[in-house]
């Protein structure tokens, strides 16, 4: 591809190559360079990408698109934000795949990934599309599983994915897409046809600071979409809501001018309410349980709405939506009087949706066991440390994903929130071991909950990603005990 088909919508400030180069690949990690590619230097967190050029240059590099003037005789491209070109430009590497699919993004702090597969279920049910999905747990093509290292790939890696997914024949793309992605410009210069918002609660503040600028990096995604589905009941929708410049309909399980639920059923296994939108009631039926459920319905709803599908059809795809893996999931526990769940829950929100959704339904003790990341924000973990003793009956404290972290000074911080007399709980760092104390403990109408690791089939220790499977701790453990 010529330089200047690359350079297509992008800002440049100088320039000292030529648009007629000839341009056969696009790298930002210099280890990756090959003769006559543009190397994106990027200006990163850890590292900053202009410390390779000489590298990048070394290995053949036809010229460096950069924020900073090199020095000395380097072929580059001067731009204004390296983060938006490296997008813009990845964008046009691949011929604009997003432009020829319909796209749709998620975001919030809870609920992204299971509004995102409801919303795909509604798709291939009501349209017979092929849909692609980028999130959290995968990404899909269809029913194909690709693999996944974060909840929205850089701009190149995501770019490329468009590029797979339109060559698949997908028609709609859903994906949920991080404050991360946005502040970082990982999708920019994509435009979405529906964006969507869950809710707002504390994470990633070791990164944006405050919970303002929080909801003002997701904020970005309703200033590039042409329809908004915002949930009213989060106090932040009115803050989310001010770049939008398109139609923008609010949800809520209390009666608004929008979608609302009325008539709500909460139940063991699933949730069952009424949609009511103007004049119009659908019966609505949702087999996770959960009041979030709700929440998650009515903006998986709202997105079908504004994808031209009707109320009905998308309620009746609905009614046939299987569970979401690591959410609210029922592990089996053969022989054993209580019920175990599986739940991503890692945020002070996240587990007091999934543990007050439960108590009600516990005939027995609601027992959690949780902890709380390595290397992200720590002024979360004292508040979950007070939620999770303060709902659940007993609570174990264990390791999330220490990452780089002592898991014990992680606990330490989880406990400082938990008042002092409050004696319900018990410390077992080691998580397979809490787990374990959790099965031996457990009695007749007991509800388990194993929140923070969900869909995830590791832990991470240091760089180390170490296999653990709950599932296959579980049924280990109840087989070794049976024997």
């Amino acid at each position: 591809m010529k330089l200047a088909e690359l350079l297509r919508g992008v800002e440049v400030l100088s320039t000292n190559v030529s648009g007629d180069r000839d341009i056969p690949a696009l790298v930002y990690d210099s280890r990756k360079a090959v003769p006559g590619c543009l190397f994106a230097a990027i200006t990163g967190f850890a590292a900053d990408g202009n410390r390779f050029i000489p590298m990048a240059l070394e290995k053949g590099a036809a010229a460096v698109l950069t924020a900073k003037k090199p020095e000395g005789p380097v072929p580059y491209i001067l731009v204004p934000d390296d983060r938006l070109a490296l997008a813009q430009v990845s964008a046009n590497f691949y011929r604009r795949p997003a432009e020829s699919m319909k796209m749709i993004g998620v975001t919030g702090t809870n609920g992204k990934t299971t509004v995102t597969l409801l919303v795909k279920h509604i798709l291939e049910r009501t349209l017979g599309a092929r849909v692609g999905l980028i999130g959290t747990m995968s990404n899909l093509i269809g029913q194909e599983e690709l693999p996944t290292e974060r909840t929205t790939p850089e701009s190149l890696e995501l770019q490329a994915l468009f590029a797979q997914m339109r060559d698949a024949g997908c028609g709609y793309v859903v994906m949920e897409v991080s404050s991360h992605a946005l502040a970082l410009s990982r999708v920019g210069g994509v435009h979405y046809d529906v964006a969507a918002f869950t809710n707002l609660t504390e994470d990633h503040l070791d990164f944006h600071k405050t919970m303002d600028a929080y909801c003002d990096a997701k904020a970005l995604l309703f200033g590039r979409c042409g329809y908004a589905v915002l949930n009213r009941d989060d106090p932040y929708a009115s803050r989310m809501a001010k770049p939008a410049r398109c139609p923008i309909l609010w949800t809520s399980k209390e009666p608004c001018q929008g979608l609302s639920a009325q008539d709500i059923r909460l139940m063991a296994d699933g949730v069952n309410f009424t949609a009511v939108l103007g004049e119009k009631r659908v019966p609505v039926k949702l087999g996770i349980p959960g009041g979030f459920s709700v929440s998650n319905a009515l903006t998986a709803l709202g997105v079908a709405l504004g994808l031209g599908i009707s109320l009905e059809a998308a309620a009746e795809a609905l009614a046939t939506a299987p569970g979401v893996k690591g959410r609210v999931e029922v592990v089996p526990t053969p022989g054993k009087p209580f019920t175990l769940l599986i739940d991503y829950a890692h945020t002070p929100d996240g587990l007091e949706n999934v543990l007050s959704a439960f108590k009600p339904l516990c005939r027995g003790r609601l027992v959690a066991v949780f902890g709380c990341g390595g290397d992200r924000d720590p002024m979360k973990r004292p508040i979950m440390g007070e939620i999770g003793t303060r709902i659940a009956d007993y609570s174990i404290l264990t390791s999330d994903n220490p990452r780089h972290e002592d898991p014990e000074a992680i606990i330490r911080d989880i406990q400082a929130g938990i008042p002092a007399g409050r004696a319900n709980y018990e410390v077992i760092v080691n998580r397979v071991k809490a787990i374990h104390r959790a099965l031996d403990i457990g009695q007749k109408g007991d509800i388990i909950i194993l929140a923070g690791k969900g869909h995830e089939t590791y832990q991470q220790v240091g760089d180390e990603k170490r296999p653990l499977d709950e599932r296959q701790v579980v049924a280990a453990y109840l087989a070794e005990t049976r024997e």
